[in-house]
């Protein structure tokens, strides 16, 4: 009996200790659990002081190098080439004769009124004469002065035809690629080269319209090309006046100041344009914004505590945002720990940005 009587004591006294041990336990986690929400609370956060910061407003957009001058050469009537005058990539002076075509017809044409014009100028002295002591009817001297002067206009007519089989440099320029021989039968469609000015690039590129405004003549702007690292300079010379359409873009042009052989007519450019400088923006970071359905947010510290403020935004850049409305330069802005902040929430910063 005594044996039994241990051994029901020892069971007992087991069950004891254990009820005991899981007491403790769950003692202590109703404590931690009591503890979390106050650790919650003091959260410790970072914060930024807004403070008139330098903000350029730059956008960066592509372009295109045209020359100043640019011309596809074409004739103005059919015909057949009998001589050629296009030195491929060489410069040739305004007025040189670069392409004839075949007008043997029209200079004979040419030759034949011409020699009618002189015996007619012969008649027309003698008739002058004749008049003089009443030889001839004043009708009949009328008649040969209008067929002189109807000489005179079928021979510029003629010799007007006989400009149109010449193709004449029309400015100073370099010839490109020709793309004709001697011999050929080319029409009014048909390209025979082209010819650009070397002396002057210009740039063209179009900006959003909301910056249309701020485009003006004058202005001065930097471009660089997909193959050289350099930037190069430029003078905005003239815009469209309207905006497109279909792109919603203001079309704008401007005068290269630099010569370069790495700047050839046709290409591609990224060209930054400076808009404006403000000395004074309040610069903020785009992560310290809360945004809203129709607002924007941010949490300001004032006497230690969280109060959410309504701001408007500006430019934007990489990593800040230009504030315009809503907080003043010494504000003291949460910039992490945004969605465990409430309205009057105790503030703990770990870091304060300036």
């Amino acid at each position: 009996m005594k044996r039994k009587s241990t051994i029901w004591i020892s069971i007992v006294f087991i069950l004891l200790v254990a009820f005991f041990l899981r007491l403790g336990f769950s003692k202590a986690s109703d404590e931690e659990n009591k503890r979390e929400p106050k650790e919650k609370k003091q959260k410790k956060v970072d914060g930024f002081i807004a403070k008139p910061s330098l903000l350029i407003t730059e956008i960066t957009v592509s372009g295109s190098l045209l020359a100043l001058e640019e011309v596809e050469l074409k004739n103005e009537v059919a015909g057949r080439v009998v001589m050629i005058n296009l030195p491929e990539g060489k410069p040739v002076k305004e007025g040189t004769l670069l392409v004839k075509l075949f007008d043997d017809d029209l200079q004979a044409t040419l030759k034949k009124l011409e020699v009618q014009l002189a015996i007619q100028q012969k008649i027309y002295e003698r008739q002058t004469e004749l008049l003089k002591v009443n030889g001839i009817t004043l009708n009949d001297y009328e008649q040969t002065g209008l067929q002189l002067s109807s000489l005179k206009a079928d021979i510029e007519v003629e010799k007007t035809l006989i400009r149109k089989t010449e193709v004449r440099a029309p400015f100073d320029g370099v010839i490109g690629l020709r793309s004709i021989s001697v011999g050929a039968i080319i029409s009014p469609s048909t390209l025979l080269a082209t010819i650009r000015t070397e002396d002057k690039i210009k740039l063209d590129f179009s900006v959003p319209e909301k910056y249309g405004p701020m485009i003006k003549t004058g202005m001065k702007i930097k471009f660089s090309t997909t193959d050289v690292e350099k930037q190069f300079n430029a003078t905005v010379i003239a815009t469209e006046e309207g905006v497109d359409a279909s792109t919603r873009n203001l079309k704008i042009r401007a005068l290269v100041n630099t010569k370069s052989p790495d700047l050839l007519p046709g290409s591609f450019s990224n060209v930054s344009v400076r808009l404006n400088e403000n000395p004074d923006a309040l610069l903020i970071p785009i992560q310290s914004i809360i945004p809203q359905e129709d607002t924007k947010t941010v949490i300001v510290a004032r006497g230690g505590k969280a109060h959410f403020v309504e701001i408007k935004t500006g430019i934007r850049q990489a990593s800040s945002i230009e504030v315009i409305e809503g907080i003043q330069s010494g504000d003291t802005i949460v910039t992490s720990g945004l969605q465990f902040l409430k309205e009057g929430s105790q503030l703990l910063f770990s870091s304060v940005k300036k």
